[in-house]
């Protein structure tokens, strides 16, 4: 496949950390939330499996921040989201589906509460903060809305407990799922919350001091040596075995959360007002017409950049693979689907064409792993 490069410019924002990764071999950039996030080190299998194994640090600078602040910042930050959020808590994360008024994903970001009227909502790659800029305005909201600057730094991997701790003490350690503080370096104080975009556990930094955060990437290298700490990014393989969602591949604006499985994140019944509220309470007594699975497909390997239609044994359309890869652990090519009804059962067989040949493929329940 012929490679192209990506010209950087003032709307490609390069992170605090560039520096760092390129002479750390990072080998492909892609582009996210207007930003350069490394794509690729190593072979995306080589890369699998070390961190399943050990440890990477990740430049995820471009999993960037809203902030809202004020007096009305709670009401509009539940108004985007179709989470019950009137018990959430000073110090926890909230993985929340944001939503328009047709009830379509707008973004399904974790969101921050730093105080009773603070909030940071980590987006995926979409323009939230246009969104929420929009209906502040338009509701005449006191908030205040900003990219604040903070620049994430993911270490993933079983052995990022042992790694922090040797940096931060045995406190952070201790730290639940989707829990932050604050932890001190080189001077500097930076919220760490246990999160990331892996399965094999780990702890997101986000560094609002630049000097600092530069200071301690370099320490996380220093101290991860025996630990074979790596630099590396969010890997294709381990989050479609994990069904970790991406917005933009596997779901977007056309898709609501009932269709995409986040039903736990949609609270109809609670007595919070939110954007779609009505449009979902249709959908969900009608019942979905599409569904998010998981597919297995006989095949060796697979390049998407775009969803590839799925066909029964009649050649009739039944869905589209949204992204696909191959899978070392199960030595055949996997992908999460948007199916239509009545063809997302499982152990539904279908047929896809991948490169002009024509391969079987069954439908599965996620995560795979």
């Amino acid at each position: 496949m012929k490679k192209y490069f990506i010209a950087k410019s003032r709307r490609l924002r390069s992170t605090p950390y560039s520096s760092r990764i390129e002479k750390q071999g990072v080998t492909a950039y892609t582009i996210y939330n207007h930003m350069l996030l490394p794509a690729g080190f190593s072979s995306l299998e080589d890369s699998y499996f070390h961190l399943k194994e050990n440890v990477q640090v990740w430049d995820v600078a471009a999993e960037r921040q809203v902030e809202i602040s004020g007096k009305d910042s709670a009401e509009l930050v539940q108004l985007m989201t179709c989470r019950d959020l009137s018990k959430s808590k000073v110090g926890r994360c909230y993985y929340c589906p944001i939503i328009d008024d047709k009830a379509g994903l707008i973004n399904d970001p974790v969101i921050l509460k730093l105080d009773e009227d603070r909030w940071w909502i980590s987006i995926a790659d979409s323009d939230v903060i246009l969104f929420a800029k929009g209906l502040a305005i338009g509701k005449n909201f006191k908030v205040k809305i900003f990219e604040p600057n903070v620049d994430i730094l993911a270490v993933q991997g079983p052995k990022s407990f042992e790694l922090m701790e040797k940096i931060f003490g045995k406190k952070i350690t201790e730290m639940k799922f989707f829990g932050f503080d604050y932890f001190e370096f080189a001077g500097a104080k930076h919220l760490i919350a246990r999160s990331g975009w892996s399965k094999q556990g780990g702890y997101e930094i986000y560094v609002e001091n630049t000097k600092s955060g530069l200071a301690l990437y370099d320490k996380l290298f220093e101290a991860g040596k025996e630990l074979n700490v790596k630099a590396g990014c969010p890997n294709l393989i381990e989050r479609i075995e994990s069904a970790l969602l991406s917005y933009g591949n596997d779901m977007d604006n056309d898709d609501n959360p009932l269709e995409c499985g986040l039903d736990k994140y949609v609270n109809l019944e609670a007595n919070i007002n939110f954007l779609g509220k009505e449009k979902l309470k249709e959908v969900k007594k009608k019942g979905i017409t599409k569904k998010l699975m998981g597919v297995m497909i006989e095949a060796k390997e697979i390049n998407m950049s775009k969803s590839i239609e799925l066909f029964n044994d009649k050649n009739l359309k039944i869905g589209e693979l949204r992204s696909g890869t191959y899978s070392p652990h199960f030595e055949k090519v996997i992908g999460i689907a948007m199916l239509e009804k009545p063809y997302w059962e499982v152990s539904q067989t279908f047929k896809i064409s991948i490169n002009d040949s024509t391969f079987e493929g069954k439908v599965c329940d996620l995560p795979f792993i």
